[in-house]
């Protein structure tokens, strides 16, 4: 059985609350979807100022970094750039992390580049591994934090609070006091 983009949970919701819904990409057996090009038109012609994803595993192509430059967010259950990369993902993260021996790891909040994982990062939160953890534990309690972080960084994102440094590293600026970055 095959879900189709058009039949997934979110696009349902986005439907019924009448939020345009937007298929990509474009699969070459595919009826539906879009090219990069007719993407970037819809998302400027929505006046789209971010695009978050949610542990997207395909590459973004480099069209769509180079028009939404610090503007594509994803989020990775690693500490990056620890077990990142091209077939680190979901439970393999974990099954990794715990295998090396670390003794902590935790979700990562990066801009998308035109790599794998190789983003600058925005945030992150740390998660102890336990002696006895087994992949699905961690996974659980990485998962808990990295849904918090995520709204903490996007609120950040929509309140303009990220601030860049002369060498291009990204910083959140606290909103209860605007001296203080993390």
């Amino acid at each position: 059985m095959s879900i189709r983009a058009q039949d997934c949970g979110g696009a349902e919701y986005a439907r019924d609350k009448g939020i345009p819904v937007i298929l990509f990409p474009k699969n070459k057996d595919a009826t539906e979807g879009l090219s990069a090009e007719d993407l970037i038109a819809a998302l400027r012609s929505y006046k789209v100022d971010f695009i978050l994803l949610a542990g997207y595993l395909k590459l973004i192509p480099t069209e769509l970094v180079r028009a939404y430059p610090k503007s594509i967010v994803n989020i990775h259950p690693s500490l990056l750039p620890a077990f990142g990369g091209k077939g680190y993902f979901g439970m393999k993260v974990h099954k990794a992390v715990i295998a090396s021996g670390a003794r902590y790891s935790g979700p990562t909040i990066h801009y998308v580049d035109e790599h794998y994982d190789t983003g600058r990062i925005l945030a992150q939160r740390v998660v102890p591994v336990l002696a006895n953890d087994t992949a699905e534990e961690l996974a659980a309690r990485v998962l808990h934090e990295e849904h918090k972080l995520y709204v903490e960084v996007v609120a950040a994102l929509c309140e303009g609070r990220i601030i860049w440094r002369e060498d291009g590293v990204p910083l959140i600026q606290s909103k209860e006091n605007p001296k203080d970055y993390r």
